[in-house]
């Protein structure tokens, strides 16, 4: 099976290319261009790449969320675009699981956080493996908060380890709040590495493009704001 993942949800742009489980390409692009300008052509030059074209694809994937709510658009509006052009089908990856995924070797609880901004994270915690197994659902929340239910789901003196975009804004306060338990990994592990989402992929059940949906946990801004001055 031949898998075109593509993620946009957070501050990194990427696409990986995927075939039997081996990642044959992958590109992240941390350049400070929108994702919108920078998504299609890292297509065509994964597809370039890897002597592809859009009718060898057997499976698109993007993420979904959470994450930035116009990133995350961006990614599945691009999947689903193309899988309905192409008539393939499409497959939606958890943002916080494919964080873990990509330091998921280790007796350690994966914690990855998404700064959600207004004080918030995304968040969520996993268990080593592949994919990685779930042991705190998704929540948004402030990072009190977040940290409470995490260190409820820890085993013993179990060490947390932190990865996403969220930590370098609350690095500071998570080791206020945990002192020694808390681990950082090298800012090279630190993002969602599209690789991990081809791979991810391969446990999703396919849907076609109308079913393929960004996955929000709170509204966005826009509308909180609407609702507040009714």
């Amino acid at each position: 099976m031949i898998i075109l993942a593509v993620d946009t949800s957070g501050p990194v742009c990427g696409v990986a290319v995927a075939k039997d489980g081996t990642i044959v390409y992958e590109a992240a692009a941390v350049n400070k261009r929108t994702h919108s300008a920078s998504l299609m052509p890292m297509i065509d030059e994964a597809l370039r790449r890897c002597a592809l074209k859009v009718k060898d694809i057997d499976l698109l994937a993007a993420v979904t969320g959470p994450g930035s709510f116009t990133g995350v658009r961006i990614g599945v509006s691009t999947v689903k675009g193309m899988a309905h052009g192409a008539d393939k089908p499409c497959a939606g990856v958890n943002a916080l699981q494919a964080l873990a995924a990509g330091i998921s070797l280790s007796e350690m609880l994966i914690c990855p956080i998404r700064d959600a901004r207004a004080g918030q994270v995304y968040g969520a915690a996993f268990e080593t493996g592949m994919p990685p197994k779930r042991a705190l659902e998704d929540m948004a929340a402030k990072l009190s908060d977040y940290l409470d239910a995490v260190l409820n789901c820890a085993k013993g003196g179990q060490a947390l380890c932190f990865v996403g975009d969220g930590v370098a804004t609350y690095r500071d306060a998570i080791r206020e709040t945990l002192k020694d338990r808390a681990v950082f990994p090298p800012a090279s592990l630190l993002y969602l590495r599209p690789s991990s989402v081809a791979l991810l992929a391969r446990f999703e059940t396919p849907v076609d493009y109308l079913t393929l949906m960004p996955y929000y946990l709170r509204a966005p801004q826009a509308e909180r704001a609407r609702k507040g001055r009714k």
